[in-house]
C-alpha cells in the first residue's frame, strides 16, 4: 500500500495583522518536527518550501481600509496556484502560516481544482474570531480579519476573485467553530452570512463532540469534502499563548484534539491549514508544538 503524500507549504505572511512575528510561524512548526512526525505516522512528506512575502519595512502602506492589499493578493494568488498544483499531483496540501489572510489563497486553490471537476468544497473554520469583516466594516483595516468574507465573495474584488472566480464556497457548505470575540459590526454580517456558527456558549452547552459532528455533516453533505483552517487562537491561551490575538475562554487541550480526531474519522478533509503561530509571543515553542500535535490528530494519530 502506497503511503499518502502530504506537501508542506509555508507562507511567510505577517502583513494581515498589526502584531509582527507570525511570518516566523512556519519555521516554528517545522522546528517542532511536523515533517518527521507526519512521516512517522506513515505519510510520504514533501516540503514544498515557502512563499516569501515582503515585510512591512520594505513597503509603503496606502490602502488604509485594507492594509497591504496588493502584496497580500499577490501572495494568496501564488499560494492558490501551489495548492492546485499539489492536488493535481495527488498530494494533500498542509499550509503553514502566517496570518489568517492566507486562507484566501488556500481555499481559492482548493476550490479552483475541484471546480474543474464540477464539484463543490466546504470549509471548516476553527477560530476565536469571525474573520468576516470587509474593508467597509473593519475597524482596523487588517486583512487577517477578512478572509472568510473573501472566500464567500464579499469584500475587495482583488481578494474575492483570486483564481478568477467568486465565490469560492457557499455559506451552506461552511461552519465556524469557537467564536467568542466578534466586532459589533461584524456580528451582523455573520448572522446574515448563512454560515453555521458555533459560539463558545453553544459548545459549552452541547459539547465539542456534538458541535463538530454537526459541522462536519454540514461541510460534507453537498461537497466532495472540506478544507480545515485552524487559527491557533481557537485554543484557549492557557494552552496556546503564542498568538497575536489571544482570547480567554477557548477550547481546552483535549477539546481541541477531539475536534481534530473527529475530522480525521470523517475521511472528508481535503486540505489543512495552521495559522497565527507567533513565536515572538510564545513560550518555549509551546504553541507550535501544540499545532503539530493537532495536525497529527487531524491526519489520523490516535491514542491507541
Amino acid at each position: 500500500m502506497t503511503a499518502k503524500q502530504v506537501t508542506i507549504i509555508g507562507v511567510l505572511m505577517d502583513l494581515g495583522a498589526d502584531r509582527r512575528g507570525v511570518d516566523m510561524g512556519p519555521s516554528a512548526v517545522r522546528v517542532a518536527g511536523v515533517n518527521q512526525r507526519l512521516s512517522a505516522l506513515g505519510y510520504q512528506v514533501v516540503d514544498g518550501g515557502n512563499i516569501n512575502v515582503r515585510n512591512p519595512e520594505m513597503l509603503r502602506e496606502v490602502h488604509g481600509n485594507a492594509k497591504y492589499l496588493p502584496e497580500i493578493t499577490e501572495a494568496c494568488q501564488a499560494l492558490a496556484e501551489k495548492v492546485t498544483y499539489v492536488l493535481q499531483h495527488g498530494g494533500i496540501p498542509i499550509v503553514l502560516g502566517g496570518d489568517h489572510s492566507i486562507a484566501i489563497g488556500s481555499v481559492s486553490g482548493l476550490a479552483a481544482y475541484y471546480r474543474k471537476h464540477e464539484q463543490r468544497v466546504g470549509v471548516l473554520w476553527f477560530d476565536a474570531h469571525g474573520d468576516m469583516n470587509t474593508p467597509e466594516s473593519s475597524p482596523s483595516g487588517n486583512i487577517h480579519g477578512m478572509p472568510f468574507a473573501a472566500i464567500l465573495g464579499q469584500g475587495a474584488p482583488e481578494l474575492t476573485h483570486i483564481s478568477g472566480f467568486a465565490p469560492k464556497v457557499y455559506p451552506e457548505d461552511c461552519a465556524l467553530i469557537g467564536a467568542r470575540d466578534v466586532d459589533s459590526t461584524e456580528a451582523e454580517i455573520m448572522r446574515k452570512s448563512g454560515v453555521r456558527i458555533y459560539t463558545m456558549r453553544e459548545i459549552d452547552e452541547r459539547g465539542m463532540s456534538a458541535c463538530v459532528d454537526e459541522a462536519i455533516a454540514i461541510c460534507s453533505r453537498n461537497t466532495v469534502g472540506f478544507h480545515v483552517t485552524m487559527d491557533m487562537d481557537f485554543v484557549d491561551p492557557d494552552y496556546a499563548p503564542g498568538v497575536g490575538t489571544p482570547v480567554p475562554g477557548g477550547p481546552t487541550y483535549r477539546e481541541s484534539h477531539l475536534a481534530m480526531e473527529k475530522v480525521a474519522d470523517s475521511g472528508k478533509m481535503l486540505s489543512f491549514e495552521l495559522t497565527e503561530v507567533n513565536p515572538v509571543l510564545d513560550t518555549s515553542n509551546r504553541t507550535a508544538e501544540l499545532g503539530v500535535q493537532l495536525i497529527l490528530s487531524a491526519f489520523g494519530k490516535k491514542i491507541m
